[in-house]
């Protein structure tokens, strides 16, 4: 995707300099892992810490709606199990979390918001990252009281 940067504001293109200065001379690498239910809020806290700490935000649906618009070879492969009706299986899903966490922007670090979400993904993580020498430095699970968490769930309900 490329952006036409002189319809950008100028305070803009400013920010995203400091921002990027800032972030380029930041020694630390961070790797976490979001964990909770739907409506715990691993989506909205995560944007606020990635861009604390200089790290991507992964959430799974978010990387494989882009995968398939960018049309890498994973994003081809999740298009056609999706337009058959079915579920992408843990490979394409694993595969392109591998393409995402060895992306530029994720560098610092990152932020596995909701995966992995079954024991054969944590363990095929696992490889990736021992490729790449690195490890998960984190796993924070968000717990909500249930009340809270069917409140929010059925707040997000859309009626057509």
């Amino acid at each position: 995707m490329s952006v036409d940067i002189a319809k950008v504001a100028t305070v803009e293109l400013v920010r995203e300099l400091e921002k990027r200065i800032r972030c380029s001379e930041k020694k630390t690498e961070t790797r976490t892992i979001f964990f909770g239910p739907p409506g715990a809020g691993k989506g909205t806290q995560a944007p606020r810490i990635k861009d604390e700490y200089c790290l991507c935000h992964l959430s799974t649906g978010d990387m494989l709606r882009d995968a398939v618009k960018s049309g890498s070879q994973m994003g081809l492969k999740a298009k056609a199990i999706m337009d058959a009706g079915k579920l992408v299986g843990d490979d394409v899903v694993v595969g392109i979390v591998a393409e995402a966490v060895k992306a530029p922007d994720c560098s610092k670090g990152f932020i596995l918001d909701g995966f992995p979400r079954t024991v054969k993904q944590a363990e095929m993580l696992d490889e990736i990252l021992k490729e790449q020498k690195v490890t998960i430095n984190k796993v924070i699970n968000l717990n909500i009281d249930d009340e809270l968490l069917i409140k929010r769930v059925t707040g997000r309900l859309i009626h057509l």
